[in-house]
């Protein structure tokens, strides 16, 4: 038979876990200096011009 299990502390639980999880994703999408922010913006435009440089015409 299987464990016995309180609800109330199971919800809190996973609601805790998800907070922490959306937490981490927060830290790493705005925990960045201005550099950091620079550099990535500079990175996806370069991306984007090499990608639209080797698009055939037609």
């Amino acid at each position: 038979m299987g464990d016995v299990v309180n609800l109330r502390r199971a919800r809190k639980a996973k609601v805790r876990t998800d907070a922490q999880t959306q937490a981490a994703a927060n830290r790493a999408a705005f925990g960045r200096t201005k550099a950091e922010k620079q550099a990535d913006a500079a990175e996806a435009e370069r991306r984007e011009q090499a990608l639209d440089g080797a698009k055939r015409e037609g």
